[in-house]
């Protein structure tokens, strides 16, 4: 697998940007965080190179300098909005974030409740946050917000919510997914720290649209298709054009808020000369860090097409729309590409119609493709993950893994303990069984020790898989993408 993005150096650049835009501030920032802190995958498959984690890593070299605030809009609370990729309520991922960065001896500082009008689930999740020593402050709306600057840069505006004390020169404020509050709360406190005598500033770190690439590059377009559920647009920055002549990207909520933007910040800090574009508040470094365009290029195409999947099955069951698959489409038209250029799909559909059941692929690391088929004891995916590894170890197909008289109570345990209707064993099962036959099969053993090769290796199903199979492939590694069929005509799914 060819790597396209040189990690150590974007890390170097990013981290000397990021101290340089303290230092332009008078040495405090409230730097706004968008993405994700941990496993941004998408990063990672778009950039071959870049580190899941390494806006989390960023933040380590600098924990000495930096602490975290994190936003959650109190209706988000509410509606217990999920994060797709996780399965995991909003409200969980901060308080999953909270343990994992304080393990790593990085500050968190507190946790702010934004948009609140009174939402009980919110009023439940602050008193959880006390109950476990977390500090958290409720912000309400601003009347006027975000238009009427005067009111919000006022004590009956940013002057209402509560002013969070801060030690670090450099405070990061993140959210769990977006429309948290982020911006509002950055500015909150450029406000109040204004007010006491102290110069603070506010600046913003987004990976995506990489602001030196092309417009139409399809690293920037993978950027569209990955929101096209939030109709974000790519679009030239019309204000740094106008004010240096050079075109960049970003993208079209942060160019229309620009203004606004603007403004608040010229009220707050009585200059409206330091920053005359959306890509001037930015610090993001990445375009500077693709060692290979044409690796990068590539991997932006099957980023495109695996979207493309994903917005399928999601309208399939009625979790997403039909201007979002019409929207990827025109991406790929655009870009010439088509779900023949994935390389698992073919053949996984080709051993489904010569079998007549559900099948999977896998590509493996050296290009080769492994198929595997449904069957009355193992699910598709189970049987292509065993045919995968089998294939990486050198282990001859024909040769038994696992013995009847480990899968026997698994069954039994499945179906008449635990109540399942399907006896068929699905990916854990299959894992599971494997590794107790690897305690004293050195077979099975080497098999096992295989699983780690299978990280990164694109697979493609032929029907939508149960949350239980997709959850155990995703933890796995595999890039996984799926038919909009469903298994079976089980209305329960």
């Amino acid at each position: 697998m060819e790597t396209g993005f040189d990690n150590s150096l974007y890390i170097h650049k990013q981290t000397e940007h990021i101290r340089q835009r303290i230092e332009q501030w008078g040495g405090k920032l409230y730097l706004e965080f968008g993405g994700k802190l941990f496993d941004d995958y998408h990063a990672a498959r778009v950039l071959p190179g870049f580190d899941a984690n390494g806006k989390i890593r960023l933040l380590y070299e600098m924990r000495d300098h930096a602490e975290i605030i994190f936003t959650i809009s109190a209706s988000d609370i509410e509606k217990t909005k999920i994060r797709a990729d996780l399965g995991i309520s909003y409200d969980m991922e901060v308080l999953r974030l909270i343990d994992d960065i304080t393990r790593m001896g990085i500050s968190v500082n507190s946790v702010v409740i934004t948009q609140y009008t009174g939402q009980s689930a919110a009023d439940g999740f602050a008193k959880k946050l006390t109950m476990r020593g977390v500090k958290n402050y409720i912000h309400r709306p601003i009347k006027g917000y975000p238009t009427d600057i005067a009111h919000i840069c006022s004590d009956e505006g940013y002057g209402a919510n509560p002013y969070i004390e801060t030690t670090k020169p450099l405070v990061v404020v993140t959210a769990p997914g977006p429309g948290s509050g982020k911006l509002a709360t950055c500015l909150s406190q450029v406000y109040h720290e204004m007010r006491q005598g102290r110069v603070a500033g506010y600046a913003k770190f987004e990976t995506f649209p990489i602001w030196n690439l092309p417009l139409k590059h399809p690293v920037n377009l993978a950027y569209e298709a990955a929101t096209a559920d939030l109709a974000d647009v790519n679009m030239i920055d019309p204000f740094h054009l106008e004010a240096y002549g050079i075109t960049t990207v970003n993208y079209n909520r942060d160019v229309e808020a620009f203004p606004i933007v603007r403004n608040i910040l010229s009220r707050l800090t009585g200059d409206d000369s330091v920053y005359r574009s959306p890509t001037d508040m930015g610090v993001n470094m990445a375009g500077f860090a693709i060692s290979d365009d044409k690796v990068v290029r590539e991997a932006a195409h099957q980023e495109i097409i695996r979207r493309y999947y994903k917005a399928l099955c999601d309208h399939k069951q009625g979790k997403g729309s039909k201007d979002a698959v019409d929207k990827i489409q025109r991406i790929m038209q655009e870009l010439s590409i088509t779900t023949a250029d994935r390389a698992v799909v073919s053949p996984a559909l080709a051993k489904s119609e010569s079998s007549g059941v559900a099948a999977a692929a896998i590509q493996l690391p050296n290009g080769d493709v492994v198929t595997g088929k449904a069957s009355s004891l193992m699910s598709a995916c189970s049987s292509c993950v065993l045919n995968a590894i089998k294939a990486v170890s050198g282990i001859d197909d024909s040769l038994t893994l696992i013995s009847p008289i480990i899968l026997e109570p698994i069954l039994k345990l499945k179906i008449d303990i635990l109540g399942s209707r399907s006896s068929v064993l699905k990916v854990d099962d299959v894992l599971a069984a494997l590794s107790i036959t690897a305690a004293t099969n050195t077979l099975a053993e080497h098999a096992m020790s295989a699983l780690p090769q299978l990280r990164d290796c694109e697979m493609h199903s032929t029907c939508m898989l149960h949350s239980g199979d997709e959850g155990t492939l995703r933890k796995m590694g595999l890039r996984l993408t799926t038919e909009p069929e469903y298994p079976s005509k089980d209305l329960f799914f």
